[in-house]
C-alpha cells in the first residue's frame, strides 16, 4: 500500500549505491543472492533469541532487495535475476514466522497462519502477473519492476514494518501475526477481485 510513495524517496539513494556497487563489479544477482544468506541468517538469530541481530540482518537483506532492483535498471533486467528474486524473498518471508515458530514452539499456530496467508498473497501475486503479461497488461508506475502485477493492502513495506515488530517485540508476535496475517488474506481477497475484474473484461473482449 506505501511502496509507490516510500520508492520515490528511496530509490534515488538506491541508485547511488548501486552506482558504487556497479563499479566494483558487482550485478544483480549477486547482491540477490548476498541479501538472502544474511536474511536467512536473521532467521538463524531468531531461532537462538537473538533479536536485536535479527532486526539488523533482516533490514540489511531488505535494502540489498532494493539494491539489487537498482543494479538490475543500470545493467538491464534479466529473466534470471526476475525468478531469483522473487524465489529467494518467498522463501525469506516464510522463514521469518518459521523462525520464531522454532524459538517458541508455542507459537507454532500464529506462525502456521501466518505462512498460510504467505501462500493466498504469493500465489494471487504470481497469478496475476503471470496473466498481465500474457495480455501485455502494463502500468507506468510499475515499469521498473520485471513485470507488472497487481498491488494490495499487504505488500514490501508492510511486511518490513511487521517483521521489525516482530524482532522489537517478540513476545507479542502471536498477536503480530494473526493481525499481520489477517491483512494478507484481506490483500488476497482484493487481488481476487480486482483479476476477476480486469481479466474477465479481457475474456469479454474477444
Amino acid at each position: 500500500m506505501f511502496d509507490a510513495p516510500i520508492r520515490k524517496r528511496i530509490d534515488p539513494m538506491l541508485d547511488r549505491f548501486a552506482r558504487i556497487l556497479g563499479t566494483c563489479g558487482l550485478n544483480a544477482n549477486l547482491v540477490t543472492i548476498g541479501g538472502f544468506v544474511i536474511g536467512m541468517g536473521g532467521c538463524l538469530a531468531i531461532v537462538y533469541h537473538h533479536y536485536l541481530l535479527a532486526l539488523v540482518l533482516i533490514a540489511c537483506n531488505r535494502i540489498a532487495d532494493g539494491l539489487d532492483g537498482s543494479l538490475a535498471r543500470r545493467t538491464g533486467a534479466t529473466d534470471l535475476g526476475g525468478f531469483l528474486d522473487i524465489v529467494l524473498d518467498t522463501i525469506f518471508y516464510s522463514a521469518v514466522p518459521f523462525a520464531f515458530a522454532i524459538a517458541h514452539p508455542e507459537y507454532w499456530l500464529p506462525a502456521m497462519f501466518l505462512i498460510y496467508s504467505f501462500v493466498g498473497t504469493g500465489g494471487s501475486f504470481l497469478a496475476y502477473a503471470i496473466i498481465a503479461e500474457k495480455r501485455k497488461h502494463t502500468s507506468a508506475i510499475q515499469q521498473k519492476k520485471s513485470f507488472f502485477y497487481s498491488v494490495g493492502l499487504m505488500e514490501g513495506t508492510e511486511t518490513i514494518l511487521f517483521f521489525v515488530l516482530f524482532c522489537i517485540f517478540p513476545a507479542e508476535f502471536p498477536t503480530l501475526a494473526w493481525v499481520f496475517g489477517s491483512l494478507c488474506w484481506l490483500t488476497t481477497i482484493l487481488r481476487i477481485l480486482n483479476g476477476w475484474r480486469t481479466f474477465r473484461i479481457f475474456s469479454e473482449g474477444h
